[in-house]
């Protein structure tokens, strides 16, 4: 059902490595970073699950706890880096940055490391979870490394800040073309690039420039503009009218969760991030610690992430299994957790995910 909203291999600029071109028996290595608060339930959910698949992945679990370096700031642990650069690929639970403590957003610091440049949300509504609106078939793809998000702020006088959007020609083209090239991938129709133009005219005109000229290498694919607001206007009165967004940073943060929203929440969407040569898939929900250990976790989103990362890696058939097998779960089963409308727990719905396995 989800299928054609989750990334295939085919939609990728870049495959990790030549390795993932062989057979699909060989054991991958992915790195594993469980995350905060709920993480580390809902990442041994996704195990027990790939284990039951018989998926050939191996797990290098890392601790991504801040380490503060001599100058006094504090970065991600040598070792994370180190096994991202070897594996190419990693699955991530949520973190959790506490405010005012001089701590970098690690999930933005993770994004930079690796130049993972395109963040792909697909969104889709699920059968078995019935929300405002139905059918729902949404993909939103993210710039992931500028944009208002490039850290560069400084205080102009006392009470004033500047904080500058940073939009280049390359960043820009790069996400384009990704888009384009993950519609064609999965028979996709239309992209629509979301921009500012008409206010931003340099940084937005940038963006929505580049957009045009990719475009025009794509004659097969339907190519539109629209501003903004009026696509979060648009889309809460019927998304249908949506396929692939296209987006800068800033833009591409809000409607993701925005699009998320209409099929059910944060916690039933998958996402990844993509670069050239190596990946991080992720759970986009916070760490819930109000509820952390105490088995009431839903682990549906970091489950199609890593279904995501499966079709990545060229491993079709475990991505398809294990997919199948959630949506049953989802659609037809009575473990359900709370937030899906149902009382079932993290780990009775892991194990009715696994019992779905072979249906």
């Amino acid at each position: 059902m989800l299928k054609r909203g989750l990334l295939s291999s085919r939609s990728l600029l870049s495959s990790v490595s030549a390795r993932n071109n062989s057979s699909s028996s060989e054991i991958r290595r992915v790195t594993l970073i469980p995350g905060d608060g709920i993480g580390p339930e809902i990442s041994e959910a996704v195990q027990k699950i790939f284990e039951a698949a018989g998926a050939p992945i191996a797990w290098d679990p890392v601790d991504v706890t801040p380490v503060k370096g001599p100058d006094g700031t504090f970065r991600i642990p040598s070792r994370c880096i180190e096994l991202m650069h070897v594996n190419k690929v990693g699955l991530k639970g949520p973190l959790e940055t506490p405010i005012g403590k001089g701590h970098r957003s690690l999930n933005l610091a993770v994004r930079k490391e690796f130049n993972l440049y395109a963040n792909v949300r697909p969104c889709r509504s699920l059968v078995g979870h019935k929300t405002l609106y139905d059918n729902v078939d949404v993909v939103t793809i993210r710039e992931n490394t500028e944009g208002e998000y490039s850290g560069i702020e400084h205080e102009i006088v006392d009470g004033v800040v500047q904080s500058i959007k940073l939009i280049t020609e390359n960043a820009s083209r790069r996400v384009a073309r990704y888009a384009f090239e993950y519609a064609r991938a999965n028979n996709r129709k239309l992209v629509t690039v979301v921009h500012k133009a008409n206010i931003m005219r340099m940084s937005d005109g940038l963006f929505l420039n580049i957009a045009r000229e990719e475009a025009a290498q794509f004659p097969d694919i339907k190519f539109k503009e629209a501003y903004l607001d009026t696509v979060c206007l648009n889309m809460v009165q019927d998304p249908s009218q949506y396929d692939v967004l296209v987006m800068p940073n800033l833009y591409g943060d809000i409607l993701s969760d925005l699009c998320a929203g209409l099929v059910g929440g944060l916690g039933v969407t998958p996402s990844g991030n993509i670069g050239e040569g190596a990946a991080v898939f992720e759970s986009v929900h916070g760490t819930a610690p109000d509820i952390a250990g105490k088995d009431m976790a839903n682990p549906t989103a970091l489950l199609g992430s890593a279904i995501m990362m499966l079709r990545y890696m060229n491993l079709e058939p475990y991505a398809d299994r294990i997919e199948r097998a959630v949506f049953d779960a989802i659609a037809n089963g009575d473990q359900k957790t709370k937030d899906l409308g149902g009382n079932g727990t993290c780990s009775s719905f892991t194990a009715d995910v696994i019992a779905r396995l072979n249906n």
